[in-house]
């Protein structure tokens, strides 16, 4: 909750250098406005009612564990609620009935020789402050024993501890013992912010959809680089090169490069084979941006022309996936678009996979929540709302025919409808083939 400690520490920064701010807010993506990290905050302290909440940050992962995956990512909820990154720090909100809510941010001191080798950290400061917006930022050393008094106040007014179980949280055993050592009552916290993220503010869709259009460009990339002979993991290396050069700081999944009979099989990514005259190639691959993951899929043919058979399946799956794209609206809910899909394609086979219908080959879900993760967290029985983002991805796949086909598109709720955040990316196939011949 913003108070005036917090105002006064904003206008102080005014002093300092801009640089010393680019600790955190060096992605291309920009920091996240401090209105949307304070509501975010009160939003949860309003579900929480009365008690502690303590979320925690990632670790840095060990370099000699993972050599050849360094790269740190924060934890999503304390992300999402602080806009940080900030390896073993906690931030800890009390809520009370009684009284004001309460805002606290542990960061690690600043270690001047470590950062010889590691870079800048943010550490408590006025920076912390200015780029959080909470005005209680303290030293990462004070964190558990400040804890275990607030958990303690808090459980003896009748409050409950919030924890994100079944991550962090329930693999540090400061948790657990914090739990025993107070007899407080625990809560899992991460339904209360899974309905949070569910909808976006504007922020966090103009991530999105900068997400998905540099992912329409890495496959408008890779689609202009296939060829019978090119291997699946050059048309991986267009797309991801793409990904990186337009701001992307990490893939949203392991790239999906998969033809013939690779393409049957749908988390394939060994990226191994080579594209033969006459295949379909499906490609699923997709950036993340600002810590919000676009997920895109496209098939093509190997030779730049699709095959009748070839044409009679993809729109088939084309056809498909518009019938759910029209159907939806807000109050409509995943459940239903899935069953108008699924009815679409057995209406629509007619004798396309005799001696039944092409629906038994549609052996996977319609689609997703997207967000901070590609399979992003929330209800699936939670009626759509604007700014709710999910994926539409009907396929077929047909082992026997060494054939896949899988078009997937990033879908925004709107008031009346939807917007297809993912739309640059050719769907109709005469538009599929102009592309692949494209230079451009």
């Amino acid at each position: 909750m913003t108070s005036g400690r917090t105002l006064l520490a904003l206008l102080a920064l005014a002093a300092l250098p801009a640089l010393t701010l680019s600790a955190q807010v060096g992605s291309p993506a920009g920091p996240v406005p401090v209105a949307d990290l304070t509501a975010r905050r009160a939003d949860l302290l309003t579900r929480m009612k009365n008690g502690v909440a303590i979320i925690p940050s990632s670790h840095e992962r060990d370099l000699d564990e993972y050599p050849q995956d360094s790269d740190y990512r924060e934890n999503d909820d304390f992300f999402y609620l602080t806009g940080l990154e900030a390896p073993n720090s906690y931030l800890v909100l009390v809520a009370r009935d009684t009284a004001e809510a309460q805002v606290y941010l542990y960061l690690p001191a600043r270690d001047t020789a470590q950062e010889r080798w590691t870079g800048p950290l943010l550490g408590p400061g006025p920076e912390a402050t200015a780029i959080t917006g909470i005005a209680e930022v303290r030293p990462a050393d004070l964190a558990h024993k400040q804890i275990r008094g607030f958990v303690r106040s808090s459980t003896v007014r009748g409050g409950t501890l919030y924890l994100l179980l079944g991550e962090q949280a329930a693999a540090d055993t400061f948790f657990t013992q914090l739990a025993l050592g107070t007899g407080a009552g625990v809560t899992d916290l991460r339904p209360s912010l899974a309905a949070m993220r569910l909808v976006k503010d504007s922020d966090e869709v103009r991530r999105l959809r900068t997400a998905a259009e540099i992912s329409v460009k890495g496959h408008l990339a890779a689609m202009r680089a296939a060829h019978p002979g090119a291997w699946e993991y050059e048309l991986e290396g267009v797309a991801e090169g793409t990904f990186r050069s337009l701001g992307a700081e990490r893939l949203a999944y392991p790239s999906i490069v998969g033809t013939g009979i690779n393409a049957t099989t749908l988390h394939y990514d060994k990226g191994r084979g080579q594209l033969q005259a006459g295949d379909l190639v499906v490609m699923d691959m997709a950036a993340e941006y600002g810590y919000y993951a676009a997920d895109v899929t496209r098939t093509i043919p190997a030779s730049g022309h699709f095959t009748k058979r070839q044409l009679d399946i993809y729109n088939l799956v084309l056809g498909t996936q518009q019938a759910a794209m029209d159907s939806v609206h807000p109050g409509i809910t995943m459940g239903r678009l899935s069953q108008i899909a699924r009815e679409y394609m057995k209406n629509n086979s007619g004798d396309l996979c005799a001696p039944g219908t092409c629906d038994r080959y549609f052996i996977h879900g319609l689609g997703h929540w997207i967000g901070m993760d590609v399979h992003d967290v929330g209800n699936y029985a939670t009626p759509l709302a604007p700014n709710m983002t999910f994926t539409i991805e009907p396929g077929i796949y047909i082992p026997e025919e060494k054939l896949g086909v899988r078009i997937e598109d990033d879908i925004l709720v709107t008031p009346t409808g939807y917007e297809n955040l993912s739309k640059g990316a050719p769907r109709q196939a005469a538009d599929v083939e102009k592309a692949m011949k494209s230079k451009n």
